[in-house]
């Protein structure tokens, strides 16, 4: 691979590749030697707290040099295009470029139109894919259930606008998942149902969690959509958030995720978040991996 841009048709065998990998990074820790003297640029036209932050920890404890483009002060702010900005980046001799874009395949667009080798990673784009967080959330499950074939799992929330949920089920479908539950209320839903084709699609909530091994919550992304489609929080969480009456309705072991941010008393309940099925902050934990894996198989390629 030169860049990550999605996880949609990526082979199971290049996913497990990339999860073995983080695996070993977990394992062993930092190794300041394979990407010294390497440079990476975190290029982030969203708000980020964990990945912005993961990825620049990651690219650390690889031996790379870390630079984060303040957008407010560049010369994007001054009116230069996003071409010539990317331009002036690769004569600095950039290795990797990290983009979150609120745009759908702007990091595609960046991949196409550089002009050197940089490698480009996406950090989420619109609402399209975010394929480390794909790749982290699988990590996650794969490390107290290993196998994906036997698996419900249910995706609940705003499915609409989630770059988490497409890479999510990208990630899980490749490795074998067959029984993979959307839930969210009619206006979250997906627009086109064969985008999630495999997939089953239900605005029962209750449903939904009957005998589920993993339960991902998602927050409703206000940012991506109209005001006159959102319920009120109170309304919302009668009907889908994920309290342990809820959580009781699926198998007594279940993981429950959230890629977060977290609006409690929204979509999870704060029992749920912070009780002893969460897997939320082995997530985080698991995010600083996985970018190492994926950074070391794009920046040393020839490397086991």
């Amino acid at each position: 691979m030169r860049h990550l841009l999605t996880l949609e048709n990526m082979p199971r065998a290049e996913i497990t590749r990339l999860l073995d990998r983080a695996e070993a990074f977990r394992a062993r820790g930092e190794q300041r030697a394979l990407l010294a003297g390497r440079t990476v640029l975190n290029l982030f036209f969203e708000n980020s707290t964990r990945t912005r932050t993961s990825f620049e920890i990651a690219a650390r404890r690889l031996g790379a040099d870390v630079i984060n483009f303040d957008l407010s002060r560049s010369s994007t702010a001054k009116g230069e295009s996003l071409l010539d900005t990317l331009h002036t980046l690769e004569a600095m001799k950039l290795d990797a470029l990290i983009v979150r874009h609120n745009e759908n395949r702007m990091p595609d667009w960046l991949a196409e139109h550089a002009n050197s080798m940089v490698s480009v990673i996406n950090a989420g784009d619109g609402s399209r894919a975010h394929p480390t967080q794909g790749l982290l959330d699988a990590l996650t499950i794969r490390q107290r259930r290993g196998d994906f074939e036997n698996l419900a799992i249910v995706i609940c929330g705003d499915i609409r606008h989630s770059r988490v949920a497409r890479s999510d089920v990208h990630a899980f479908t490749a490795l074998g998942a067959h029984d993979i539950r959307l839930c969210a209320p009619r206006a979250l839903l997906p627009e086109d149902a064969n985008e999630f084709s495999g997939c089953a699609i239900t605005e029962d909530f209750d449903a939904a969690l009957e005998s589920a091994d993993v339960v991902i919550m998602l927050r409703i992304q206000k940012e991506r959509m109209a005001a006159a489609l959102l319920p009120a929080d109170s309304d919302y969480f009668a009907q889908y958030g994920l309290d342990l009456r809820r959580l009781a309705l699926a198998k007594p072991d279940a993981q429950v995720l959230h890629p977060g941010p977290l609006n409690r008393g929204v979509e999870i309940a704060g029992e749920v978040a912070d009780g002893s099925q969460s897997r939320i902050l082995d997530q985080v934990a698991n995010g600083v991996p996985v970018r190492m894996a994926v950074m070391a198989e794009l920046l040393t390629p020839s490397s086991p």
